[in-house]
């Protein structure tokens, strides 16, 4: 009889834990993972949530006829949260595929994690090279603009214009450290010089200190290798202490439109940046920026549109594929031509790495914008095989040396 139960006991136990593995297995969960309240909430946060929203909406809310679930999280900015959240979704709470993941360090983190258990992990709020070099996996692709790109245009327009020796304003973390040598790398190609930098604390509010530095160096141009509020903050008190009169050009290496938003027209004109997607450039990118607008009362970054791109291109690879293997499922991505609003014939390559096009801009002045975020004048498009580290210096083991 003891020995009939318990046949019976491990029959119910097979039952049921096949049919949580089945039930697990019907619903594809994407957790979009990213600053929700701090720094990077502006760039990534909610609008991130609500671009993945749009994207599963308009895929149709199903794929291969079965429920996409959202689930999300605040990594407030620390790795190891994210990490502690990232192993939980991909172990225990059935959540297949992670998106965002803003601020390199956490993106770093996280794309590990989804190595582990096999799981997937679209990177789009991060732009350290390392996630396309060294910290590439087959589970992960990194989906936006990475340093090289952010500094190929503007560091070419500026030592183009004679401006050669800089200095630089650098945040201590990972994304700082990597602008940073990606910058150098392309100013000393381009026959410029780096003559000095100094470090700040990620989310500082007083500059003063690096700012004088900066300025006693007599460098022609002050690079700021820092992002969000630490960049209008930099730039802000760079007004203050009458830089730009002295003679020294500021250049902010990665900016996005809430940031010039955030400046005003009248700080921030002129300042040429490079970015991944504008939201006027066309009508599908206006049709998306308007839909957003109504639920923000802003237009969409481009980590926002790279989040609802990315999803699409990630439900079209699981439709044929599924879900349940990360590696087969990035692997189905790759095999994907890309030509939506965000990635006109965009292409992923084996290292992981979105190539597209980029586009040089420049704000305007306060006289030139027609209408509320009227702000960029696209004053060139960098084709993706220019903007972005050649294949052959890719560091990244998926990638066969030819």
């Amino acid at each position: 009889m003891k020995m009939a139960i318990s046949r019976i006991a491990v029959v119910a136990t097979i039952f049921f834990c096949s049919t949580v593995s089945w039930a697990a297995e019907s619903i594809l969960r994407i957790g979009v993972m990213a600053d929700m309240s701090g720094l990077y909430a502006d760039l990534s946060g909610p609008g991130s949530a609500y671009s993945v929203e749009l994207a599963v909406k308009d895929f149709g809310g199903l794929v291969s006829g079965r429920k996409i679930e959202i689930v999300q999280a605040d990594h407030q900015n620390k790795p190891d949260l994210a990490s502690a959240i990232a192993r939980r979704w991909y172990s225990t709470e059935g959540v297949d595929v992670i998106v965002n993941a803003a601020g390199s360090a956490v993106a770093l983190a996280v794309v590990e994690i989804a190595k582990t258990y096999n799981k997937s992990a679209l990177i789009t709020g991060a732009v350290t090279n390392r996630l396309s070099n060294e910290s590439c996996t087959p589970n992960h692709v990194h989906y936006g603009l990475d340093n090289d790109a952010i500094v190929n245009g503007t560091v070419n327009a500026l030592v183009g214009k004679g401006l050669n020796t800089w200095y630089f304003l650098v945040a201590d973390y990972a994304f700082g450290t990597s602008l940073l040598t990606a910058a150098t790398n392309f100013i000393e190609h381009s026959g410029g010089k780096v003559i000095g930098s100094v470090k700040h604390p990620l989310n500082s509010q007083e500059f003063s200190s690096q700012l004088l530095q900066a300025q006693a160096s007599k460098a022609q141009v002050i690079g700021l290798a820092n992002a969000s509020t630490d960049m209008t903050n930099s730039i802000a008190q760079a007004n203050e202490f009458g830089i730009a009169k002295g003679g020294q050009t500021v250049a902010a290496m990665i900016v996005f439109i809430t940031d010039v938003h955030a400046l005003g027209l009248q700080k921030a004109q002129d300042t040429l940046l490079t970015t991944a997607w504008y939201w006027d450039s066309d009508d599908k990118s206006r049709a998306f920026a308007k839909r957003f607008f109504e639920k923000f009362n802003r237009v969409p970054t481009y980590y926002q549109a790279a989040d609802y791109s990315a999803t699409t291109q990630f439900l079209k690879a699981v439709s044929k594929t599924g879900w349940a293997d990360g590696r087969k499922a990035i692997a189905a991505m790759k095999g994907i031509a890309i030509d939506d609003f965000f990635a006109k014939g965009g292409k992923i390559r084996e290292d992981g790495l979105l190539i597209h096009d980029v586009y040089l801009a420049r704000v305007k002045k306060p006289s030139e914008s027609r209408r509320p975020w009227d702000y960029y004048d696209i004053i060139a498009t960098v084709p993706g095989d220019k903007a972005f580290q050649k294949i052959s210096e890719s560091r990244c083991p998926l990638v066969v040396k030819k």
